[in-house]
């Protein structure tokens, strides 16, 4: 652990702590500040430094940095279904997301974003902190699609206010692609897509428009698609190629990973196709845009 009168030298702490698969950043940033780990003895704060030489500890317990020396990440896609929690612990007793995930020795499994507890589908989990911490960061944009069942008349001024945006009570909120995916009677589908992930903001966004949300289940997440094979309440390794994928998209490398299954392509309502080809990076780039946009204005709409 460096101190006022050393040079900075490795790395911050609770990036380690995150690189080891026991949170996200943001998390290590408040068992530090909450006095809950130690570096060779020594009570940890904001700042330090550490190596994987270091002796670390957490309320006590010593760390284990294999994971973090070795930098293998694994993602994990997961089917959410309807009436689960997105907590590691819930004072009701109600079933969370972690229950049903593969056990880990010595790291943990971190949610790459949260859904509510009526929103069904994809949530991805990661041993890599740093992984989790810049996927839901705002500022690197990435996508997430939405399948989402409408009650009442969706009409044309609905879409255009949803795309150029609303207020919400949280700050201005837009969506970049919507689709009409069909439908009968008072109920339809679409596929909708977001750039941030803010407490129901599908929901509410539709709800600004005097229309109530009655399903919701998020199909892709990224370059990652839910499988069509998924059951809900099942769980499967994402390939090593979607999950460089993600690294990519937000100024990771690539880290060593288990060989896993190779997928056949798969296709959203919103036009991405995934090969799942080992080694290669997804075709994000087939993204078709939304009927309901003015041609050649699509790439405005979607980055602004």
């Amino acid at each position: 652990m460096t101190t006022e009168t050393t040079p900075p030298q490795g790395e911050k702490l609770q990036k380690i702590l995150a690189g080891a698969g026991l949170g996200s950043r943001r998390e290590m940033e408040r068992w530090i500040s909450e006095g809950r780990i130690t570096v060779n003895g020594e009570k940890a704060s904001l700042g330090d430094r550490a190596s994987a030489e270091d002796k670390i500890a957490v309320d006590g317990r010593p760390v284990k940095l294999e994971t973090y020396a070795s930098k293998i990440r694994r993602v994990i896609a997961y089917n959410k279904p309807e009436g689960e929690i997105c907590s590691r612990h819930d004072p009701e007793g109600r079933p969370t997301v972690f229950d049903r995930l593969p056990k880990l020795q010595g790291e943990r499994w971190i949610a790459i974003g949260r859904l509510d507890i009526n929103t069904s589908g994809l949530i991805l989990f990661t041993t890599d902190g740093e992984l989790a911490s810049r996927l839901m960061h705002p500022s690197y944009q990435v996508e997430r699609e939405y399948a989402v069942r409408i009650m009442g008349n969706v009409t044309e001024k609905n879409v255009k206010n949803l795309f150029e945006g609303v207020e919400l009570e949280d700050g201005p909120a837009r969506f970049t692609d919507i689709v009409d995916s069909g439908g009968s009677g008072i109920n339809r589908w679409f596929h909708v897509c977001l750039l941030e992930g803010r407490n129901r903001e599908v929901r509410r966004l539709w709800e600004s428009q005097e229309l109530k949300v009655s399903r919701l289940k998020r199909v892709r997440f990224a370059n990652v698609i839910i499988p069509d094979h998924l059951r809900m309440g099942q769980w499967e390794e994402v390939d090593k190629g979607e999950i460089d994928a993600l690294a990519d998209a937000v100024q990771l490398t690539p880290a060593p990973n288990a060989p896993t299954r190779r997928a056949s392509p798969r296709h959203t309502k919103t036009g991405l196709k995934i090969t799942g080809a080992r080694g290669n990076k997804p075709a994000a780039s087939k993204k078709r845009p939304s009927p309901h946009k003015k041609p050649g204005s699509f790439k405005k709409n979607r980055h602004q």
